[in-house]
């Protein structure tokens, strides 16, 4: 059932209570736990946060603390799993779930005791309604029982009618009873056949601190970073994005004048501006952040030497001298760096990056610390990402939050030189892979196949964001007007020794950000035979043998067709 008073059914029920919050491995879900934290400790709460990466860890956290909790609260994960049912709880243990991942399951939507779903119903997501999904079967053995008693007490001819008109009524109920499942089957494939995702978890737990009157400019800041990593990812579509920024901005408003109104003098200011598509450019140079920011390398095709002849001239009209745009940001001429928004803008349509301009939230303390909330996502993203055999994803994830408190700057600028050579990878393998032809066409998708087991694409978030880039870049080459309307699918190695490799979709380029991938990998593997392995909750991410990828891609492609 869904909550929407988070404030008395949700926070007050926590209260003097131990807690178990259970996090997924992302950036949204690290801010909103962060977020949770501050309230929590300003309650003087008991809690353990345990970082999850799917299913089985899941699972495994909860059985490791089921001892000590009645109250169960999981961030990003859990939404779309019948999670009674997968962690068998006792029936006075209750969950809450607030999870931005796409649709929702339909046992948490109406279970009335043990879940609660934070947020409100909403239309669009089209949930079936109760009676369309679920049936009492108990009146039907009801009526035989009753049907037997009643031929005994009768005989001869009256009997034969009664049974001839009861099994008329039988048959009648099965064939009512086959058609009402053909029809529920047909409503769930409807409502469960493609994943994406909803309004950031961040932002909702942030407007849980402002109704408890407990919100601050970090929480709020903290939920800018969590809704900025949703537009990278391209998880929302910048429509959503835009409504949801309009929220923040009162938000801004609100606390700036507070802090004036109590004439704090605090050195902490977010400005909302408008800002361009370049990854880390105030931490970069103008030339590495246009080379390896997705949307300028593939609107002019940075990778090929024609690509860079006319960046240059870009740089030509901007009245940026090489020289200049080679340095770091902050080295640059002081008139140059002012200018360069304003040129940047100004000749965005002479070269069609039509969309450079985004609104953005800037984070400014002290007189030299300016980051935008992407520099944040970006160095986050970077952290968690950079599991090696010395660094676990727990040790990562405790890292990536900390990079969120202004007093770890030196974990955030690390961060940043992170997220650096993470796009410079992603773009020196697009570029290799482009120029070998390496994306090959299955008819209903494209797909890519890496051969050798590189770190930085070993993680889901790496290889999405490699497979988005190269998707994209294909799409800009490519001579097939179909190429834009075709979804690609990504596969890189992730431990060679064992033969397993890691396998992500995406959508088509032309489409929204909704993700069918999920259902049709569950399928295409129970047609093949291939062993995969579902266990994220990014269902369009799954872990399969080496071996099985050719009969997995030959079973999609038939199922595609």
């Amino acid at each position: 059932m869904f909550v929407e008073d988070l404030r008395a059914e949700f926070y007050q029920r926590l209260i003097g209570k131990r807690i178990l919050v259970i996090v997924n491995y992302d950036i949204d879900g690290i801010c909103a736990s962060k977020i949770l934290q501050a309230l929590f400790k300003y309650d003087n709460m008991l809690y353990s946060i345990v970082p999850i990466m799917g299913i089985s860890g899941v699972v495994r956290a909860y059985n490791e603390h089921k001892e000590d909790v009645k109250l169960v609260l999981l961030i990003n994960c859990g939404g779309c799993l019948d999670i009674v049912d997968v962690l068998q709880p006792e029936e006075d243990v209750v969950f809450f779930i607030c999870d931005s991942h796409r649709p929702y399951h339909i046992c948490n939507i109406y279970s009335d005791s043990q879940v609660r779903i934070l947020g409100e119903m909403k239309t669009e997501e089209g949930i079936p309604e109760f009676d369309d999904i679920f049936q009492d079967s108990e009146s039907e053995s009801d009526d035989e029982d009753q049907s037997n008693s009643d031929e005994e007490e009768e005989g001869g001819e009256r009997r034969e009618q009664n049974r001839i008109q009861k099994l008329e009524q039988h048959l009648l109920k099965r064939r009512q009873r086959r058609e009402w499942e053909e029809k529920r089957n047909k409503i769930m494939f409807d409502y469960t056949q493609f994943s994406y995702y909803s309004s950031s978890s961040a932002l909702m737990i942030f407007e849980l601190a402002w109704h408890l009157s407990k919100d601050s400019i970090d929480l709020l800041w903290w939920a800018i970073v969590g809704l900025t990593e949703q537009l990278l990812l391209g998880k929302i579509e910048s429509s959503t994005y835009t409504l949801a920024t309009d929220r923040v901005q009162s938000h801004v408003s609100r606390l700036t004048n507070k802090a004036s109104d109590q004439t704090i003098q605090t050195s902490v200011k977010i400005n909302f501006e408008h800002d361009l598509h370049l990854a880390l450019y105030r931490h970069w140079s103008i030339l590495d952040s246009l080379k390896y920011s997705i949307y300028p390398a593939c609107k002019l095709k940075l990778w090929t030497y024609k690509g860079e002849k006319v960046m240059h001239e870009l740089l030509v009209d901007m009245g940026l001298p090489l020289v200049q745009a080679k340095q770091t940001f902050n080295a640059m001429d002081l008139i140059l760096r002012k200018e360069f928004y304003d040129k940047m803008e100004k000749f965005s349509d002479k070269y069609g990056l039509t969309d450079i301009v985004y609104g953005s939230f800037i984070l400014q303390y002290g007189y030299r610390n300016k980051y935008s909330a992407a520099d944040y996502a970006y160095s986050m993203l970077a952290i968690l990402e950079s599991v090696r055999a010395d660094r676990t994803p727990e040790s990562c994830f405790l890292k990536s939050m900390d990079a969120l408190s202004r007093s770890n700057k030196e974990i955030l600028d690390e961060g940043i030189e992170m997220g650096k050579a993470l796009l410079s990878a992603i773009f020196k393998q697009v570029q290799s892979s482009l120029e070998m032809h390496a994306v090959y066409s299955a008819g209903p998708f494209l797909y890519f196949i890496l051969q050798e087991e590189i770190p930085y694409f070993s993680c889901p978030y790496g290889l999405l964001m490699l497979a988005r880039f190269l998707q994209r870049g294909h799409v800009a080459v490519s001579r097939n007007r179909r190429a834009p309307e075709l979804p690609l699918i990504a596969v890189a190695p992730i431990d060679l020794a064992r033969g397993f490799s890691l396998l992500v979709g995406t959508p088509p380029v032309c489409e929204d950000n909704k993700n069918f991938f999920g259902k049709a990998f569950e399928q295409a593997a129970k047609k093949s035979g291939a062993v995969i392995s579902q266990d994220f909750f990014e269902t369009s991410v799954i872990q399969i043998r080496h071996s099985d990828c050719t009969k997995f891609m030959d079973a999609l492609t038939v199922l595609l067709v």
